[in-house]
Parts: C-alpha cells; structure tokens; sequence
C-alpha cells in the first residue's frame, strides 16, 4: 500500500486528516525502519507494508468504534504502537496510553513520541499488575494480535470503564472465540460485535471483536498471569 493508496482508504473510513498527521505517519515510518535495522521490533519491514499492515490495519478500528466520544483509551502490548500511537496521531484529543512489557519496546515508543511531537503516556509493565491500580479506569482498551482472546479478556478487561470497551484486532477467531467465551462472562463482558473483512488487496482476513463491560471489576477478581494462563475461567453449571 502506498501513501496515496493509504489516504484514499482512510477516507473510506471517514477519518478526517490533516497535512501534519500524514507528516508524522512518514516519520514514524523512516524512524521504525531505521530503528529495526539494529534493533528488531517488527517483522515488518518494507514501507509498502508498514502502510498497509501496521498504519491501514491500525485504523480498521474505524470499522466497528467512533472516537469522538472517547476520552481516554489504553493499548494492550502495544509493540511498536500499533494500534494505539496511530489512534493517537488522528485522534489527538484522546488520551493515550501504551503498555509494553518489553523494554526495548517502550523505548522506541519514547523516542517516537518525542520525533513527532505526541503527548501519550508509556509505560514498561505487564498489564495485569498494572490493572491493579486501574481498575475500570478507561473507555476503551485495544489490543492488535498480542495473545489469545481468553487471556487477552482476563487481562484487558479489568481495565476498562462500565459501559466502555475492549476491542481485539485479530486474525482467524473461531476457536479462540469459543474458548474465551466464559472468561468474557466471568469478567463482566459481553460480547457487542464482531467483523470479518479481507485487508487491502487480498492481504488476509482480518475479524475485529467488540466487547462491552458490564460491571465493575474488583480487586480480588484480578488472578496473577500463571493462573491465567494454566487454569482458564469456567462458568459453573
């Protein structure tokens, strides 16, 4: 995908833009790629596919999820900042945070957010003992690709505000969605919407979930990460 391919499908999208948010994304670019030549954080590489698979991709959040009522969203294991910087970048009235708990990570984050001039919170931690002091504190938590939508729930959840959202870009869904199915339940969610469409130009199928949170999160609900991970919640029968 080239830039002018990349404008031309965000405004499919209805995202407005402006001279400088595009100036940025072409910074962000040059610097990922300079970045990733002594330092690997991404896979991808290529501009074409930065465009398409980091930037595009990012925004299909559009799809399903306005921004216009959103006063602060936090992006689970957010890498390289994708999708939460680039949010940040056409949204720039939304409060942003990125979680990483690779250092590396976040440090390129830092260093990003100083080169195109963007006021978002970064922090180096995992997230469930972040959740601990933050608990039902956010609109809306995303996550691109970071782990199984079972653990992604028990760990994003938490986060997020009554009546507010987690949304989880991922790629195929259908065995993941049935086995988090109880941990949604069981951590006060429900299931709001799910899309499946194919990316640009036959570049594989993309399903975005949206759960809503129902019900505030309590201390004692949070399990630390190795219980998450061996012994996934259950309904009783």
């Amino acid at each position: 995908m080239t830039s002018e391919e990349f404008i031309k499908e965000i405004e499919k999208l209805n995202i407005n833009y402006s001279r400088e948010m595009l100036d940025k994304l072409e910074i962000y670019k040059d610097y990922l790629i300079e970045y990733n030549s002594h330092t690997n954080i991404t896979a991808i590489k290529e501009e074409k596919e930065i465009y398409l698979k980091h930037f595009y991709d990012s925004l299909t959040i559009c799809k399903v999820h306005g921004f216009n009522k959103i006063n602060n969203l936090i992006d689970i294991g957010s890498g390289a900042g994708f999708p939460g910087m680039v949010i940040k970048i056409f949204f720039p009235n939304i409060e942003v945070t990125l979680i990483d708990s690779n250092n590396k990570k976040t440090k390129f984050l830092d260093e990003l957010a100083k080169k195109i001039n963007v006021d978002v919170k970064i922090i180096n931690d995992r997230v469930e003992n972040f959740a601990k002091l933050n608990l039902n504190s956010y609109d809306l938590v995303t996550s691109r690709a970071v782990a199984n939508l079972r653990v992604l729930s028990e760990i994003s959840l938490p986060l997020v505000k009554v009546n507010g959202y987690f949304i989880a870009l991922k790629g195929n869904i259908l065995e993941e969605l049935n086995a988090a199915k109880d941990t949604i339940e069981l951590m006060n969610g429900i299931i709001d919407n799910i899309i499946t469409f194919e990316l640009y130009n036959n570049n594989g199928i993309r399903n975005i979930i949206t759960i809503k949170k129902v019900a505030e999160t309590k201390l004692d609900n949070l399990r630390t990460y190795d219980k998450i991970i061996k012994k996934p919640l259950v309904k009783k029968s």
